[in-house]
């Protein structure tokens, strides 16, 4: 019988995706089940992008891009970098769109790290940076970012876990699980490291412009003697509602491009043509939509919030960013696989235990308010009923 390469015996299935697809096979044999699992707007991609993608259809624009991309699609990113991030790239030889922000992160990985690389991840996280670095040879290392410090990167952690070996760190902010916003002063604290270390920096910035109460996002790839060392990603999925469409890009020096380029050619060698039309009408086009979605995301965020402050046995940080609410739960005394599990079962809510988003995630589940906020309500009182009975 055929074997999977040694490489896969430390990649697992998705945990996130794992609870996406039993609920799923719940539904389907009609249970009554509200997502809070998964990190997918619930809004329609806005019609302005549609009729761009299908007008590229009716205009036969169907066939192979660059490998980096339409040149009409780089430069509305590189506009967009400009006037939203500080960010000062070649459309030409400094941007590569790609199938999907997580096709830009498996691009850095495997473009630069060597087997035996270590990689600085602040834990709890998106567990893809973890076995993208593992694909790629490197040794991922958890670096806890806590709840008293709102979640916030200390520089502390990680000087703590530099060696010899470490040769990159990765930023997500704002962030997914915990909903931080990383602050100026962590970020400028965290790009001295890198220069004094020579560290890469992965910055994943796809949730930038879901932030609430005043809160800033800061680009990392700006700040001083930064740029050559930077490679920021982002996408259309979130804030276009565009998960399907599969389109993100990477942005970094063209020496850093020179390299990652390559393994879009030999992988995906494009992202989907008429898609990519539709992303230059999501930049170009009106933002109205995308507003109102960062403003019905925020209602959303109060509500949620609220209600868990107020339930027994929890204990929870204000998210200032993205879509999502990280309660800590260890006060209930089951482990985060069992209360997801009890609340799937009793209150009919999906939530993701802590534990697949890493080794500091273990005394906390994963809740997505991207669904409307009627289903917001129901599951925030099926929760509270479900926790009552918990605790008695």
């Amino acid at each position: 019988m055929m074997k999977a390469a040694h490489r896969m015996e430390s990649i697992p299935f998705s945990g996130i995706r794992k609870v996406f697809e039993e609920v799923n096979r719940r539904t389907a044999a009609g249970e009554d089940i509200i997502h809070l699992e998964i990190g997918r707007p619930d809004f329609d991609t806005p019609a302005h992008i549609k009729e761009a993608a299908k007008k590229a259809l009716d205009e036969g624009k169907v066939h192979y891009s660059s490998n980096y991309g339409f040149p009409e699609l780089r430069e509305a990113i590189a506009q967009k970098l400009g006037k939203d991030n500080g960010l000062s790239y070649d459309s030409a030889t400094e941007i590569i769109v790609t199938v999907g922000t997580n096709e830009a992160v498996f691009m850095a990985m495997m473009a630069f790290l060597n087997p035996g690389d270590e990689v600085l991840i602040p834990d709890p996280c998106w567990l893809h940076y973890f076995y993208c670095a593992q694909m790629a040879g490197a040794v991922p290392i958890s670096v806890p970012v806590r709840e008293e410090n709102q979640f916030n990167p200390q520089i502390d952690e990680f000087r703590s876990r530099i060696t010899p070996n470490t040769k990159m760190m990765v930023i997500n902010t704002p962030n997914n699980p915990t909903g931080a916003v990383y602050s100026l002063e962590a970020l400028e604290e965290l790009a001295q490291f890198a220069r004094e270390t020579e560290l890469f920096v992965l910055s994943d910035e796809i949730y930038e412009k879901m932030v609430y109460e005043g809160t800033r996002h800061f680009s990392i790839g700006g700040f001083p003697g930064m740029r050559e060392r930077t490679i920021t990603v982002n996408g259309f999925s979130k804030i276009y509602a565009m998960t399907g469409w599969r389109l993100g890009y990477a942005a970094a020096d063209h020496e850093l491009i020179k390299a990652m380029i390559r393994i879009h050619q030999y992988t995906t060698v494009c992202a989907t043509s008429f898609a990519q039309w539709g992303a230059i009408g999501a930049l170009e086009g009106p933002q109205s939509e995308a507003a109102m979605m960062v403003k019905e995301f925020d209602r959303r965020r109060k509500l949620v919030f609220t209600a868990l402050q107020e339930m027994p046995g929890i204990e929870v940080v204000e998210p200032r960013g993205a879509f999502y609410i990280f309660p800590n739960i260890k006060a209930l005394g089951k482990s985060a696989e069992e209360l997801s599990s009890y609340l799937l079962d009793e209150a009919k809510i999906a939530v993701v235990p802590g534990t697949v988003l890493g080794e500091f995630g273990t005394d906390y589940i994963r809740i997505s308010y991207a669904n409307s906020y009627e289903n917001l309500e129901k599951a925030m009182e099926r929760m509270r009923t479900a926790l009552m009975k918990l605790t008695g």
